[in-house]
């Protein structure tokens, strides 16, 4: 069997992504890749900070992980990256083990990185990149929106650096619990509505200071970015601000900054030391962390290969992903995923390769080994502010208004996912986002489009019954069921056909099974058929099967079925049934 498996691997082609360019394109992409390093500094310390790491964490994965990666990937232009969301995600796996500031978190950290990287391992060989398709758009636009709402509220609570917000919130708690107790409940007090009853609580107290670097970074990065979109505004918000506060000696006056949070030099060799127990808690933080970069990393592929013109092998981008992550677990990174944002800031800079990516690589290198000193003046308020308007991209305003206008139904699993992040957290909101995704499509084909068909007037086709039409004024009843015949549906199946046999206006003396959509039959489905046909037979009415196609007859077989029915019963079309059908009834009454 292992043989077997080995054999279908399909192992990667190194390079992929660097190729397409020329030597022409060397320059651009030099410059994107100067760029690209501008925009990770910043956002990839205030994502480690997100996760409750420390920022040499985030600029860490940003030099070997990245440059594996690009190596690696498959795609040209996605860039592999902490990011907001897959920063939350690995928070919350982390909250069970260590608090942050706690040096052992950091080691769990690393730890989730392994077993994240085992896990697109073992997708890549198995070839489950199509698990992507698993979540839809109303689960995922929820589900992304969410973790916007929660991160950008974090980023407020960093802005104001009011220092009374524990007391604030202790008040909240409490008022909680004792709720709690008197409702005799287990649910926890902790969550996203407490923590924003205490923000508004610890307004009066904030840091003047604090709120407008935090505030000037956000503006002056939207500013940017629509009036000089190719210039980073993120770099320009930072050296800006950064000289500002060190002016003015902000920090005396309880601006925070980064301080020696960042060593000097490049990260060194890592492994995560941890009981071995540990690493299978870990495994539902990985599969959420996992499942979401799926689903929104091989998307933003697809869109990329399908823009340009390329391929792009989905299961290789999996094997990318677990080689990046297994890299940041031993050189002291956080867990590595994509980063839509900055892919589409190289798109716009007109790169076209992963070259960007390598050069992003080295300039941080250089930063790390020679201008860390720097760094340290960097204000978190900033940072804040800088994540902040990143994060607005997530709250997709516009995708509830478009499910709303297409389907309510898809517009509420959204609504339930978003509030289910912000009351019970990321990775519970996983296992609710997937489940309601199955309870959806299970709802929709347990009640497929089922009709009873008529002869059209000219006699060229057949068409749905109409409400005053007669369903057999001749004896003959074709049925069309518009789904593949399982558990769900299997009981609608039976009801109907007895509710045709009830209401017909003629004895039934055919029963036709239009079954063009039904290609697939579970066991319980087999069973109600089974059942069906008996029932027909006992009432003396030939059971007929149009345009079966092969996995159907298949089925029949399987499930020894085609033993009930006349093998000259079987037509490819309904006209040739309802032909079958008279020249049977001639037959009858010539005799």
């Amino acid at each position: 069997m292992n043989n077997s498996i080995l054999g279908r691997i399909r192992w990667p082609r190194p390079f992929a992504g660097l190729q397409g360019i020329t030597l022409a394109d060397v320059p651009r992409e030099v410059s994107a890749g100067v760029t690209l390093a501008a925009l990770m500094i910043p956002l990839n310390i205030g994502y480690a900070q997100v996760a409750g790491l420390p920022p040499a964490a985030g600029l860490y994965a940003a030099i070997v992980p990245l440059v594996v990666f690009a190596l690696l990937a498959s795609s040209r232009h996605l860039v592999t990256s902490p990011d907001a969301s897959m920063a939350t995600l690995v928070g919350s796996a982390l909250v069970a083990f260590a608090a942050p500031g706690d040096p052992l978190r950091m080691q769990y950290a690393l730890a989730l990185a392994v077993v994240c990287a085992l896990l697109f391992f073992v997708f890549w060989i198995f070839r489950l990149a199509f698990l992507a398709n698993f979540l839809s758009r109303a689960v995922m636009a929820g589900f992304i929106t969410g973790l916007g709402v929660e991160v950008f509220t974090n980023q407020v609570r960093k802005i104001l650096a009011a220092p009374h917000v524990a007391g604030a919130a202790s008040g909240v708690l409490a008022s909680a619990e004792q709720i709690k107790e008197a409702l005799a409940t287990s649910v926890t007090t902790e969550g996203y509505f407490v923590e924003v009853i205490a923000l508004v609580q610890s307004i009066p107290h904030a840091n003047l200071y604090s709120v407008a670097i935090g505030v000037g970074a956000f503006l002056i990065v939207r500013l940017m970015k629509r009036y000089a979109p190719k210039i980073p505004g993120a770099l320009v918000a930072l050296v800006l601000l950064t000289t500002l506060v060190a002016l003015l000696d902000l920090p005396a006056k309880g601006v925070g900054v980064l301080g020696n949070a960042v060593p000097s030099g490049l990260p060194a060799l890592t492994l995560p030391i941890i009981p071995l127990a540990d690493y299978l808690q870990l495994l539902p933080g990985a599969l959420a962390i996992v499942a979401i970069l799926l689903c929104e990393g091989l998307l933003v592929v697809r869109s990329y290969a399908n823009k340009y013109g390329y391929k792009a092998d989905g299961d290789q981008m999996l094997f990318a992903y677990g080689a990046a992550n297994l890299a940041a677990a031993f050189t002291g990174s956080i867990v590595t995923g994509n980063s839509p944002s900055r892919s589409a800031a190289m798109d716009a800079s007109g790169a076209k390769s992963q070259l960007p990516s390598l050069v992003a690589a080295v300039t941080i290198a250089l930063v790390l080994l020679f201008f860390t000193d720097l760094l340290a003046f960097l204000p978190n308020a900033a940072l804040a502010g800088i994540v902040a308007n990143a994060v607005l991209s997530l709250i997709e305003v516009h995708e509830f208004r478009e499910l709303w206008r297409m389907r309510h139904s898809e517009f509420w699993i959204a609504t339930v996912c978003l509030l289910s992040v912000l009351a019970l957290g990321p990775l519970r909101a996983v296992m609710i986002a997937f489940l309601l995704s199955v309870i959806d499509v299970t709802r929709r084909t347990s009640r497929p489009e089922t009709a009873a068909l008529v002869e059209a007037p000219d006699g060229s086709h057949f068409v749905p019954a109409g409400a005053g039409d007669e369903v057999s004024p001749s004896g003959l009843v074709v049925y069309r069921f518009g789904a593949p015949l399982y558990f769900a549906n299997a009981t609608l199946f039976l009801d109907e056909i007895e509710q045709l046999l009830a209401r017909a206006s003629a004895p039934v003396r055919w029963f036709v099974l239009d079954a063009e959509a039904m290609i697939d039959v579970d066991t319980t489905g087999a069973g109600v058929l089974g059942q069906a046909i008996a029932m027909l037979k006992k009432r003396n009415i030939t059971f007929a099967v149009s345009r079966a196609d092969r996995a159907f007859r298949s089925w029949l077989e399987k499930y020894e079925l085609m033993k009930l029915i006349d093998q000259r019963h079987f037509y490819p079309t309904n006209r040739h049934a309802a032909a079958a059908f008279r020249e049977e009834q001639g037959k009858a009454e010539r005799k």
